[in-house]
């Protein structure tokens, strides 16, 4: 497909809108905490005002672990956001050294969804969940498999009648395998009560995207989508229908060393002030500024731009609204289409 644009930046008309499917608001570099020592002052409000300034309208809390998405709940509900609850693969041993072992740690994980299924701040995926086969050094393959597939996020995804938020790296055999032996292999599983879901920070092949698409579910893209050339090749498979958007932010910045650079350098200016505004290293923060190295749900609208300048036809605003009337849909968030 052309790399070049198909709507001149000028024409792009009107607002935009975002909802990021993932962003881990809990962690502590939005608190000024970088390692455990403060190199500034909790700047969480600010980064929320930058965001909104962007036209984010929404976000769902990323919960990593059983702590973790008890901290999301907590946040979602005093900012008037959304949660997922559930265990990261790199995190699967939490399951063995929990007080009471794994059944204790599953138990804790369903009875925090089912407090919180309704109302401001709610749950609305199972996750973090799936396979990470790059960081094996902090869960073994076999636990990781272990605790996605019997004590995890897919027989409470079926219970809660929820949608996955899943994470997949170098494992795509294995993932696709335990999700379809557990009822996930097509329609995203609702033969077994569950209700889809995405496979977010999307790095896969275009073959693996289909694959995921083909069983019923949706793919996030991020900065991390987006680095390489193979990457972007590899995003161009992502059908509308299927598409949605997100920053991980602090994670998965867009830099100038990425493929996607090129295309973030068409971006029209009023949107890049929005989008990226003027940065700073910790050490040196100075309040209104954004700090180097720290992703935010801000640059969410560069995600989004990208997916629209590698694929020929499809303007900017059906780029957002595709994505947003995606993630309003599996998520059940048609409130925010009242916003």
């Amino acid at each position: 497909m052309s790399a070049e644009i198909t709507i001149p930046a000028e024409e792009v008309k009107g607002s935009v809108r975002f909802i990021d499917v993932g962003v881990n608001l809990t962690d502590p570099v939005f608190r000024g905490m970088y390692r455990g020592k403060r190199k500034h002052d909790d700047d969480l409000q600010a980064v929320l005002e930058r965001s909104r300034a962007a036209g984010v309208k929404s976000m769902i809390i990323t919960g990593g672990s059983l702590d973790e998405s008890e901290e999301a709940l907590e946040l979602a509900k005093q900012l008037g956001l959304y949660a997922t609850v559930g265990c990261h693969p790199t995190r699967s041993t939490l399951f063995e050294k929990y007080n009471g072992g794994p059944d204790a740690y599953l138990d804790a994980l369903d009875k925090l969804i089912e407090e919180h299924l309704n109302g401001k701040g709610r749950v609305v995926a199972v996750g973090e969940c799936g396979l990470d086969y790059d960081r094996t050094h902090f869960a073994p393959q076999e636990v990781q498999k272990k605790y996605f597939r019997e004590r995890l996020q897919l027989s409470l995804a079926k219970k809660h009648h929820l949608p996955l938020f899943l994470h997949s790296r170098a494992a795509h055999y294995d993932f696709v395998q335990i999700l379809r032996e557990e009822g996930f292999g097509e329609d995203g599983g609702k033969a077994v009560g569950a209700k889809g879901g995405v496979v977010h920070s999307f790095t896969g092949s275009g073959a693996e995207a289909e694959e995921y698409m083909s069983m019923g579910f949706h793919v996030s893209a991020n900065g991390c989508s987006l680095k390489t050339e193979d990457n972007l090749a590899a995003c161009k498979a992502i059908r509308p229908d299927k598409l949605m958007v997100e920053t991980d932010a602090p994670w998965c910045s867009m830099t100038s060393t990425q493929a996607s650079k090129k295309y973030l350098d068409t971006l029209p200016a009023n949107f890049r002030s929005l989008f990226f505004p003027a940065a700073v290293q910790p050490e040196k923060f100075v309040t209104g500024k954004t700090v180097k190295g720290r992703n935010e749900p801000a640059a969410i609208g560069g995600i989004a731009w990208v997916i629209h300048r590698i694929n020929e036809g499809i303007s900017y605003e059906e780029v957002t609204e595709m994505a947003w009337n995606n993630t309003v849909e599996v998520f059940g968030l048609e409130e925010l289409n009242e916003l």
